[in-house]
């Protein structure tokens, strides 16, 4: 199991890998501000894909990513 600190340094790592550093900081904050509640929406994110649909979505993008899934 990963620590929280290497959690943490992972997560800011692919953050800072999409956004530069205005929106890294913008979208830190509004994690911080919002009540955010992960696991709720993680519930809700995909429920309008079938099965198969997800695992293609999946699969396309591990194709991009050259197989490094």
């Amino acid at each position: 199991m990963k620590t929280d600190a290497i959690i943490k340094q992972v997560a800011f790592k692919a953050i800072f890998e999409k956004l530069d550093i205005v929106e890294a900081e913008r979208f830190i904050a509004l994690i911080k501000r919002d009540n955010f509640d992960y696991t709720e929406w993680r519930k809700n994110l995909w429920e309008d894909l079938t099965i198969e649909e997800l695992s293609k979505n999946a699969m396309d993008y591990c194709d991009k990513r050259q197989g490094s899934c």
